[in-house]
């Protein structure tokens, strides 16, 4: 059996060579077309190069008829250059050896032609152009490389103009940072000071502070003026502190009142509801434990009930729209105090009494902008403690004004520092006047400030 298997499945010699032959003339066919293709191509890509890049490859074209068509290119020196006349070594070899340029020979002529290219888009091209023969390629290319070399010393390139512009702006930039101390260095650990972001936060405060700003109003009001107004915000600040309140609450009461005094024609018997009304509604946003109402209508000697101060506290909150977050002066004066280097409890407890004085007069809450408002104080602040210099580039920085934009807003403070012991209405006068607050409103006036001053803001 298994002979006969054998036998049976061996395969005829001529069934072999058939087969055997079929299969050369299956991959003969094979190359020829892989190579024919690759003859087009490469072609194609040769024909498709700058007039420049002249130096062709000789690249067969498909068979026809057992013939092979070859295409000469035009040599040319530059080419011939970079190629190591490759081209012509690969013609003559063939042409000696009396066989055509196969296919695989001239598929690496055509790569090499075309990393050539490549290299050369690369470079930049040549004033002049090189012809490479003989004994002039040396000569030539020495007389351009020569001239190149010159003009490039010569020449200054935009690159190197803006650079040294760069050097020079940055170095003035540098000089100007020197002067100004970095006032949140202290605070770089600490996350309630958001240093990050506080230069970002009092740029905001300062291009929204005009929409909570008030502006004169008191044509508006036929009942009530500027007098009555003192005498609201002089009791306000007792009740401040009696209560023990926070700082915030004092200046965003009185922002409440006078928006509120701006919007709304007011009677004279209801002026005193208006303030704890408003005082309601800044403790109940600023501060952990806020006052009642019943305590707010004891403080006023139930004047009002308690019914009467809930329904003016919804009046003011529909007329100024639940818009109660305003930068008032209070936010101001921290950064500002902060920027008042060197600051002790002293000269900050004198920055706050010269703010809360320009806060209780009229004529100075409506005619200054919060930022101002603070700035003037600090700055009339050091003029009456004698700081040297009275403002720094690092106060010029962070709050944005010059001695001469505060130089009238702070004569302002200094004369209601001047006139406050005199004054009827005592309750700030007191306040300051206490060891708690360092006495600042026992300290004489800044003279330099008062319009006797023969050197008018010179200190």
């Amino acid at each position: 059996d298994e002979k006969s298997y054998r036998v049976a499945t061996r395969r005829n010699p001529e069934e072999e060579e058939a087969r055997g032959s079929r299969l050369r003339v299956f991959l003969s066919s094979l190359l020829a077309t892989i190579g024919g293709a690759l003859g087009q191509v490469v072609e194609q890509e040769i024909e498709e190069e700058e007039p420049e890049m002249a130096s062709r490859a000789i690249v067969p074209q498909h068979e026809n008829n057992g013939e092979v068509k070859q295409k000469n290119a035009i040599a040319d020196g530059r080419n011939r250059r970079v190629l190591q006349d490759i081209g012509n070594f690969v013609n003559e070899r063939a042409a000696a050896q009396g066989k055509k340029p196969i296919t695989e020979g001239a598929v690496v002529v055509a790569q090499a032609v075309k990393g050539a290219q490549r290299k050369q888009v690369d470079k930049p091209k040549p004033e002049n152009v090189i012809v490479i023969s003989s004994d002039e390629k040396s000569e030539k290319s020495k007389h351009v490389t020569k001239r190149q070399g010159s003009s490039r010393k010569d020449v200054k390139t935009l690159t190197s103009i803006l650079s040294a512009r760069s050097k020079s702006a940055c170095g003035l930039v540098n000089k100007l940072n020197d002067s100004i101390e970095n006032i949140d260095g202290a605070d770089a650990g600490n996350e309630l000071a958001v240093t990050e972001y506080v230069d970002d936060i009092y740029k905001f405060y300062k291009l929204t502070e005009d929409e909570g700003r008030v502006r004169d109003y008191m044509d508006l009001q036929p009942d009530i003026n500027a007098k009555m107004r003192s005498i609201l915000v002089d009791w306000l600040i007792e009740v401040h502190r009696k209560f023990e309140l926070m700082p915030e609450t004092l200046y965003l009461t009185m922002n409440i009142v006078d928006r509120f005094l701006s919007m709304k024609v007011v009677r004279r018997k209801e002026l005193q509801l208006v303030g704890i009304s408003a005082m309601l509604i800044a403790c109940k946003y600023e501060e952990i434990w806020a006052p009642e109402v019943n305590d707010f209508v004891f403080i006023s000697d139930n004047a009002y009930a308690r019914e009467h101060v809930l329904v003016m506290e919804k009046t003011i909150l529909d007329k100024l729209e639940w818009y109660l977050t305003v930068p008032t002066p209070y936010v101001f004066l921290v950064r500002f105090i902060k920027a008042s280097v060197p600051s002790d409890d002293k000269m900050e407890d004198l920055v706050f009494y010269l703010a809360e004085l320009g806060l209780m007069q009229y004529p100075s809450a409506v005619s200054y902008c919060p930022s101002m408002l603070a700035a003037a104080a600090v700055y009339a602040a050091r003029c009456t403690l004698g700081e040297s210099p009275l403002w720094s580039e690092t106060l010029k920085h962070h709050t944005g004004y010059s001695v001469e934009q505060l130089i009238e807003c702070a004569k302002l403070l200094v004369k209601f520092h001047s006139t406050a012991a005199g004054s009827k209405l005592k309750a700030l006068y007191r306040k300051f006047s206490s060891p708690d607050r360092n006495a600042v409103a026992l300290l004489a006036p800044a003279k330099c400030l008062l319009p006797i001053a023969i050197h008018d803001g010179e200190c």
